[in-house]
C-alpha cells in the first residue's frame, strides 16, 4: 500500500507529528515506523520529566516559540487526556557573585519569552520556597511543571492509532530512497512507499538522515546523564525543583534536584561522553558508535577545547563523592548515604562540522522529505509545537 505519509521514530517528536498531521488532514494515510516494540524507549522514555517555561531560550530561536507554545499545549493535552501533572515552579539558584549577571539574563529571557510571574529573589526567598537551599539569590519561575513524558507518548499513541495511522513496532529502516514519484522506505523486513517522510530518531537522526544527505554537515554525539535518587527519609530535603545557574558555555543545565510526578526526588544528571548511542550504563561500549564519535572533526575540535571538562564529568560519573560535593552547593545538608543508584538516559547532542554543539532545533528537507537532525531540550516540552510546525511543512508538500 502506498502511504501518504511515512514517519520514522515512535518518541515523542514523532507522534506530535503523526497527531498534528492527522489534525490538520484527518484523511491522510500515515504510518509511522519504529525499530523497537513500543513508543518512547529512548530519550522520551529516559526524560526527567519537567515541564519547561522557556526561560533559557534566547528570544527568537526556535526553541524560545516552540517551549511557550508547546508548554500551552502540552498542558492542554494532558488535561483532556487525563494525564497526570502539576505545575509546581522551581527555582534557579546562584551560589557566589559570579553567578549574578547569568541570573539576571536569565531573569530578561524569561520576560522576553512571555512569562509572567517569573521574580529574582533574595537568599531568604529562596529558603520561604527551598527550605535547605543554600544561595546567594534566585530565580523563581511559577510557570515550571512536572509529567511522565511515557504517559503523554502513551496518550498521543492511543489517538494517533484511534485517527487512524498504523504503528508498526521492530521496523529497523536500512534504507531511503528518494525519487520523482515517492519515497522508498526499506527495513529489514519490507519495503514501504509514501509520498512524503519525515524523520524523527533522535540518537539515530544524522544515520537516517544521511541516507538520502550523504554530505550533512553534522553527527549525533551522545551524552549519558545520570542520576541519583533521594532515600525515602531524605525527601522533602527537596520540595520541587531545584536548579544551579547554568554555565551558558554548554547547552547542559548542570545537576539538579528534580521532584518527579510519582513523588520521587531524582538528583543530576551529569553530562559524560557515552560510549554507545543508546548506552545506558557505563559498561556500555559500541565500537562503531565510539569510533564514529571520535572521528568526526567537529568533535575533535570541541575535546581540544574542552577536555578538562570532559574528564571532570567522567571522574564525576565514577566517583560518588565528586557528585555529592556539586549537589552540596545547593542543598548542604545532602550525606552521600542519602543518595541511591537512578536511572540514566542519552541525549542526541548534534555537533557541528565547524565544533560547535547546536543549541537549537535543526531540519533538513527537500521536495519530499523532512529530516528533524537535532531536537534538544525543551523538546518534549516543545512536542506538540514542533508537531505542529512539522506538520506544516509537511501538508505544504
Amino acid at each position: 500500500m502506498r502511504h501518504d505519509l511515512l514517519i520514522i521514530g515512535g518518541g515523542i517528536i514523532g507522534l506530535a507529528v503523526c497527531q498534528k498531521i492527522l489534525e490538520a488532514r484527518p484523511q491522510t494515510r500515515v504510518l509511522l515506523l519504529e525499530k523497537e516494540e513500543d513508543v518512547a524507549r529512548h530519550q522520551t522514555g529516559h526524560n526527567s520529566g519537567v515541564i519547561h517555561s522557556g526561560i533559557y531560550y534566547a528570544p527568537g530561536t526556535i526553541k524560545a516559540a516552540t517551549c511557550r507554545r508547546g508548554y500551552e499545549l502540552l498542558v492542554d493535552w494532558c488535561r483532556k487526556q487525563h494525564v497526570d501533572y502539576e505545575i509546581c515552579g522551581k527555582i534557579v539558584v546562584a551560589t557566589h557573585e559570579a553567578e549574578l549577571p547569568h541570573l539576571q539574563t536569565l531573569y530578561e529571557r524569561g520576560l522576553k519569552n512571555g512569562l509572567q510571574a517569573i521574580r529574582l529573589v533574595s537568599a531568604a526567598e529562596l529558603r520561604e520556597l527551598e527550605p535547605h537551599v543554600a544561595g546567594i539569590a534566585g530565580l523563581h519561575v511559577p510557570e515550571t511543571g512536572i509529567v511522565d513524558y511515557r504517559q503523554v507518548a502513551a496518550s498521543l499513541r492511543l489517538a494517533c492509532e484511534k485517527n487512524g495511522a498504523v504503528l508498526q513496532f521492530g521496523e529497523k529502516v536500512v534504507n531511503v530512497v528518494s525519487s520523482s514519484d515517492g519515497v522508498r522506505v526499506e527495513t529489514a523486513k519490507e519495503v514501504y512507499i509514501a509520498s512524503c517522510v519525515v524523520s524523527c530518531c533522535g540518537l539515530q537522526s544524522d544515520r537516517i538522515a544521511r541516507l538520502t544527505r550523504p554530505d550533512l554537515p553534522v553527527r549525533i554525539v551522545p551524552f549519558r546523564g545520570e542520576y541519583y535518587t533521594l532515600a525515602a527519609a531524605k525527601k522533602d530535603l527537596v520540595r520541587n525543583l531545584i536548579y544551579p545557574v547554568p554555565d551558558p558555555a554548554f547547552p547542559f543545565l548542570g545537576v539538579h534536584f528534580t521532584r518527579l510526578i510519582n513523588g520521587e526526588r531524582e538528583a543530576g544528571p551529569n553530562a559524560v561522553l557515552a560510549l554507545k548511542r543508546e548506552g545506558y550504563r557505563k559498561s556500555d561500549l559500541s565500537c562503531a558508535d565510539f569510533i564514529e564519535t571520535l572521528a568526526w572533526p567537529g568533535f575533535q575540535k570541541i575535546a581540544r577545547k574542552y577536555w578538562r571538562s570532559g574528564l571532570m564529568e567522567m571522574y564525576r560519573s565514577f566517583s560518588k563523592k565528586a557528585f555529592l560535593r556539586a549537589l552540596q552547593k545547593l542543598v548542604p545538608e545532602i550525606e552521600a548515604a542519602d543518595l541511591l543508584p537512578g536511572g540514566s538516559g542519552v541525549r542526541a547532542q548534534a555537533c557541528s562540522l565547524d565544533g560547535r554543539l547546536l543549541d537549537d532545533f535543526y531540519f533538513v528537507e527537500d521536495e519530499r522529505l523532512l529530516h528533524v537532525c537535532n531536537a534538544p531540550s525543551p523538546a518534549a516540552t516543545a512536542s506538540l509545537a514542533i508537531g505542529e510546525q512539522v506538520a506544516e511543512r509537511v501538508l505544504a508538500k
